[in-house]
Order: C-alpha cells, then structure tokens, then sequence
C-alpha cells in the first residue's frame, strides 16, 4: 500500500502553474500551497473545496515567506519566526479544509524548506514546533533518515517517509539539487519505471546509478513537473497493475 501526493494549489492571482482538476481525480493526498511559496486565498479555497469532495486528504504544504522564489530560495529564518509562519499557514489552510468539511489532515515542508530540514536540525524542530503550535498530532511528510522526521518523532508526531518519482537522486539518499542538470526527470516512461521501483523494490538509481534503499510510505509526483497529470495518472495505472494498493496515510 503506497500513498499518491502532488502538489497542488501553485496558483496566485491571474497566474495558475497546477492542472488541480485533473490531479485530484489521481492523487490520494494534496499538498496544499498556503500563500508563502504560491496559492492565494481563493485557490486554496477551491482546492481544498475539490479535495473534500473527491476524498482526497487536504495537507499544508507550508514554505519560506518567498513568493517572489517559488519558496526554492535558500532563507535564514530564526526559528521561533518559522515555527510562527508555519503555525500561520496551517492555520490559513483550515479554515477552507474545515469550509469544505475535511481537516487539514498532515503537513509537508515545501522547497528550500523541505531539503533544508534533511539536514539542519534546528530549522526541523522549528517546522515541528510550528505544527504542535497549530494544534493537534498531525503527521509530517518528509524524506527518509531526514532531521525532520527524527524531530517529529521525538515531539510525538507521525513521520511519514516519501520518495520522488520525477526527482534524481544522489548516491547518499538526498535529492539532487535543482540548481544540477538533471535534477528533475522528465521522462514519462523514466518516471514510471522509478515509481515502480520505490514501490516494489525499495530502491532508486541514484544518479551516479548506484541502487539506494529508499523505504517510502508516500509517493510524489510534482504538479509543476511537465504533463504532471499525465504522468501521475501513468504511474497510479503502473502501480495497480503491479498489485500496489493506492490509499492515503492521513
């Protein structure tokens, strides 16, 4: 069994980057732009509004305060001030998850954040802080062996492992880095075959094309990756027909 996440919700104003529509009918699980990487308060309405009505579970996908960056920008942010702005988006997602009848129901880091927390232990406990503060024991998405999920573990919550189907990875587990050629696969077939592999095997071929063990409870397809529901949709076909189970962790 294996969840389907995406990214949803990247939209500002006049500006939309996420096919939400076609995504949801895939996806078990959203992760929601909370308006401080994308998402304004009319697309997170209509997202979550979509979400609840086709049972897909509503997570906030909380960011560095970088709009103008797409929240990829790396950021000093002191950690008291993080786990506030965190607290913030969570807090700014219910109200339209609750609007729509679902819960927030878990909480993904996005971008320079999510890949900062692998490794920067106090900007993990901030992200956790932040999420105890908004309340209730909601889990938290995060990469395997991350600062992350060793903080939510030790603050009590449920740490949920992910794998990237459409990002490369380095010999050591960690994401290649967007700024390296490569970083993101576009293959549709390429995306595919590593889904499968996560699933099944768990394992990758790194980049160098050594196999990494990557154990992952949650699987991610980018909704600004090109033909992302295409793809997404391709992947959910593979994994049944391999006789994965597609359910939400949440």
């Amino acid at each position: 069994m294996i969840d389907l996440n995406a990214d949803l919700g990247e939209g500002f104003g006049r500006w939309t980057l996420t096919d939400d529509d076609a995504l949801l009918s895939v996806v078990t699980s959203a992760n929601v732009a909370c308006g401080f990487h994308a998402g304004d308060p009319s697309v997170m309405r209509r997202v979550c509004d979509l979400a609840a009505e086709r049972g897909v579970r509503i997570g906030a996908q909380v960011s560095y305060r970088d709009l103008a960056g797409f929240g990829r920008r790396a950021m000093d942010v002191p950690s008291d001030e993080l786990a506030a702005e965190v607290a913030y988006q969570i807090g700014a997602l219910r109200v339209f998850a609750e609007a729509a009848g679902a819960p927030v129901a878990y909480v993904k880091p996005h971008g320079a954040l999510y890949n900062r927390t692998v490794h920067d232990e106090g900007q993990a406990r901030a992200v956790v802080a932040g999420v105890r503060l908004a309340g209730g024991a909601l889990p938290v998405l995060g990469l395997p062996g991350s600062r992350l999920l060793t903080a939510a573990a030790e603050a009590g919550l449920t740490g949920v492992p992910e794998a990237f189907a459409d990002r490369a990875y380095t010999a050591e587990g960690s994401l290649v880095p967007r700024s390296e050629a490569g970083s993101v696969v576009t293959d549709e077939d390429a995306v595919v075959r590593r889904a499968l592999a996560f699933a099944v095997e768990g394992s990758v071929e790194a980049a160098d094309g050594t196999a990494v063990a990557v154990a992952a409870r949650s699987l991610c397809v980018h909704g600004d990756t090109p033909n992302a529901a295409r793809i997404a949709a391709r992947v959910r076909e593979a994994l049944e027909t391999a006789g994965v189970g597609i359910g939400a962790f949440a």
